[in-house]
């Protein structure tokens, strides 16, 4: 799990600094520059805007539609990424039984170890590796989203529902929306899975943080997430029905069961 949090960390670091982080302030327009802003940035920003003269003039329709369509874009990914998750999960139990009978540390019992968990892996037709390529693909496309309503500067000047997209959310209300469906989506995508401290950690870390970033940040972005863990929270719910369903009777034992 911690190599998780760990490489999951990297690819976040690694994403934001090949998509030009420090561009965040400017505007994104036809005239801006570099591989990510011509053919990632600007075509989703021009799709933000054409949906919204579309919907009549309204951006905040505009990004509730565009954040829905990158999310059934996406959805192939993100059900191959739960499967293979899945799949991970189940054969834990025997992991850890080969991890038990090649508890040595020496070299030659490592190397066994490592064998036997790619001999298990081919059994089972797992690969470790699978539920990290739908991630590596998502990022570039959901951090470009962001990007364009950030730096579509006609999104600012629009309102939507009791606060205007261009400024914080007044009552603070959006933030804690997001924060609140960021708990709900992150608890349903553990649902079947050993419960451990750095999976607690983060349940709790990423609602706060999002909390914070939304109160601070213009109301757009924050609409942008509220949609985007709904969609999530109602995916999660179709792919992971069964886990869900055993996870209040099962409550810890689920993941032994599995």
């Amino acid at each position: 799990m911690k190599k998780r949090i760990l490489l999951t960390a990297g690819l976040l670091f690694l994403m934001a600094v090949l998509t030009g982080c420090t561009e965040y302030d400017q505007p994104i327009t036809s005239e801006s520059e570099g591989f990510w802003n011509e053919y990632i940035v600007y075509p989703l920003s021009m799709l933000i805007t054409k949906m919204a003269e579309i919907l009549g003039g309204s951006f905040g329709l505009s990004i509730i539609a565009v954040t829905i369509i990158i999310r059934l874009a996406i959805l192939p990914l993100m059900i191959k990424q739960t499967r293979s998750s899945k799949a991970m999960q189940a054969i834990q139990p025997e992991m850890q039984k080969l991890r038990e009978k090649y508890s040595s540390k020496d070299q030659k019992t490592q190397q066994k170890l490592q064998q036997e968990t790619m001999a298990l892996f081919q059994k089972h037709g797992v690969n470790p590796l699978a539920g990290c390529f739908p991630l590596i693909v998502q990022m570039p496309i959901l951090i470009g989203f962001y990007h364009a309503i950030s730096r579509t500067r006609e999104i600012a000047n629009h309102n939507f529902l009791w606060f205007d997209l261009g400024a914080p959310d007044p009552i603070y209300l959006l933030p804690l929306i997001a924060g609140a469906t960021t708990f709900i989506q992150q608890k349903m995508m553990m649902a079947g899975t050993e419960a451990n401290p750095q999976m607690a950690m983060m349940l709790w870390l990423m609602p706060i943080m999002i909390i914070v970033f939304a109160i601070n940040f213009p109301a757009a972005l924050s609409l942008y997430w509220v949609v985007g863990n709904l969609f999530m929270i109602v995916q999660t719910y179709f792919i992971k029905g069964p886990d869900l369903k055993k996870q209040p009777a099962a409550g810890g034992a689920g993941g032994a069961k599995k």
